[in-house]
């Protein structure tokens, strides 16, 4: 696919937003992601959720398409662009937001304007460094040395959440790697696919993991599902 291939042919994008059990900042998160300019509509897929994260969603304005049980980020990404082409925005960018990104949502203008304007066909946002957090970096490393080996860049930011990419392109990275190998997949296929790849600062600030032990069990999940992605594109050696 050529880079023109995958220039959009409109000016407005559709926010996708996957979401787990997050009622409590679902609202602002939705409130916050329609303000941004050039959005047109915003969706909120939920994973199987088991609180009040679809209804209140639903409230604040978004369209929600439910998954009956958890099946992961990546089929709810999936699930979110197809209900997005449903809706009749089949043409128009992605902008994949993270749910508890809250009033910060509003800040995701910088990953916008490069894609609409044909400077990008996906952009990936770099946040201000994380306050409190409890890990040591392994799985940044994994994912970014992972990266790099299979492509010859070296990404800052490869496992962010928030992203903007053409529609075509979207289109031909699928499926998306499971889990939270997600984000370093696309990264890779896009690459593959001969896209621009551009990171850009945004002031976006998210829930920190910390040190428990729910967290850490997190992180090594985190691991396995990057580690996954990477032997799946025959990216066996990392530095």
């Amino acid at each position: 696919m050529s880079a023109a291939d995958a220039s959009p042919t409109v000016a407005g994008v559709v926010v996708i937003i996957p979401a787990l059990n997050e009622e409590v900042r679902i609202s602002a998160t939705v409130g916050s992601a329609q303000r941004l300019a050039n959005v047109c509509h915003v969706i909120v897929a939920d994973d199987g959720s088991t609180d009040s994260t679809a209804e209140l969603a639903s409230a604040a304005g978004a369209q929600v398409v439910r998954h009956d049980r958890r099946r992961g980020k990546a089929a709810a990404m999936t699930t979110g662009a197809a209900a997005a082409r449903e809706a009749g925005y089949g043409e128009y960018p992605l902008l994949f937001l993270d749910a508890d990104l809250e009033a910060s949502a509003a800040n995701a203008g910088p990953l916008i304007a490069p894609v609409i304007k044909g400077a990008a066909d996906m952009t990936i946002a770099v946040l201000p460094p994380a306050v409190g957090g409890g890990g040591r970096g392994f799985v940044m490393r994994l994912a970014a040395s992972g990266i790099e080996q299979a492509t010859g860049w070296r990404p800052t930011a490869p496992l962010s959440g928030q992203r903007c990419i053409t529609r075509g392109l979207f289109d031909s990275v699928l499926p998306l790697a499971p889990g939270f190998g997600v984000e370093t997949g696309l990264t890779i296929d896009a690459l593959r696919h001969g896209a621009k790849v551009k990171e850009c600062p945004a002031d976006l600030g998210h829930r920190v993991t910390g040190t428990s032990f729910r967290d850490q069990r997190h992180r090594a999940r985190q691991y396995r599902d990057v580690w996954r992605a990477l032997a799946a594109r025959r990216v066996i050696r990392f530095r």
